[in-house]
């Protein structure tokens, strides 16, 4: 269903309140760029730190500044199944092309609670779902297994895999099948990714080099390897340079540099060192995105 460069959306902040006129600019200047598509307020849009309103107004914002130009994969996860059935409602009522829910972090759930998990909110709003697995923040990895089970619901139509397995991509198209979108979450790693069966990539990068990041994924579509590869070896310090610390502190302070926004997050994230910042200013000029 969805392919090429969809960008997870930073949530500019500025007086400890959603700066809503930096995050619609943001979301215009994304697509005039040619971001593939949006997924507002997933880790990287500090969803955590949201008040249910803001969650909301934030999905809201960007579905009205995409208009139908670009498919909107609204995050609506949660570690309360009933909290994320609630989530995602809004976003279907919003007008949200699909969902991405994470696997419930810190309780731990089995394979079993997690298939139950998703198939609640699977039964409880008819929308395209996306499978976050990302067991580095939320220690739980969904098997193959589970996520093929999951894949028998019509409304479950994908993952987003940052689990950093280089064969995960293979062996999920053999048990599930081509037609099962796969997503990268790992920007650095997503030529290969690509190479082994994978559709796309949700990325942090693309905040700050949505155009590069556009272009390898439609070179990839025209199998123009030597662009792909052009391109990949361009952007490689930028993706290393961003996760330098937390993100999306380091994404925020590159968007600072662009005149995008402030770098604020919100606590417990705090302003990235000088030492950081040091980095993504340098691997923002050798991509030539700074002067």
């Amino acid at each position: 269903m969805f392919k090429g460069s969809f960008v997870a959306l930073i949530t500019p902040f500025k007086n400890g309140e959603v700066d809503k006129a930096a995050f619609k600019d943001f979301v215009e200047w994304q697509i005039g760029e040619g971001t593939h598509g949006l997924v507002p307020v997933g880790t990287t849009g500090e969803s955590p730190t949201l008040s249910h309103d803001e969650h909301d107004e934030v999905i809201e914002m960007c579905i009205d500044v995409a208009s139908g130009r670009v498919p909107v994969v609204a995050g609506t996860g949660s570690n309360s199944t009933r909290e994320a059935i609630r989530l995602t409602k809004h976003a279907k009522q919003a007008g949200a092309d699909a969902a991405l829910i994470v696997t419930p972090y810190y309780n731990k759930p089995t394979q079993e609670g997690l298939y139950r998990h998703y198939a609640a909110i699977a039964d409880a709003v008819d929308i395209p779902i996306v499978i976050y697995n990302i067991p580095g923040r939320s220690i739980v990895d969904m098997s193959v297994d589970t996520m093929a089970r999951l894949s028998k619901n019509a409304n479950i139509i994908g993952v987003k895999d940052s689990t950093g397995d280089a064969m995960r991509p293979m062996k999920t198209k053999a048990a599930l099948g081509p037609k099962f979108c796969q997503m990268s979450g790992e920007d650095g790693a997503i030529v290969p990714f690509l190479a082994a069966g994978g559709d796309g990539c949700i990325s942090v990068t693309a905040n700050i080099a949505p155009r590069a990041c556009s272009e390898l994924h439609t070179a990839w579509q025209n199998r123009d390897l030597d662009t792909v590869m052009e391109i990949q070896a361009r952007l490689l310090l930028l993706h290393m340079a961003l996760f330098c610390e937390a993100s999306p502190g380091p994404v925020k302070f590159g968007a600072n540099l662009l005149g995008k926004c402030e770098p604020d997050t919100r606590l417990p994230l705090c302003e990235i060192a000088e030492s950081s910042k040091a980095l993504v200013r340098e691997a923002m000029q050798s991509v030539g995105l700074l002067n």
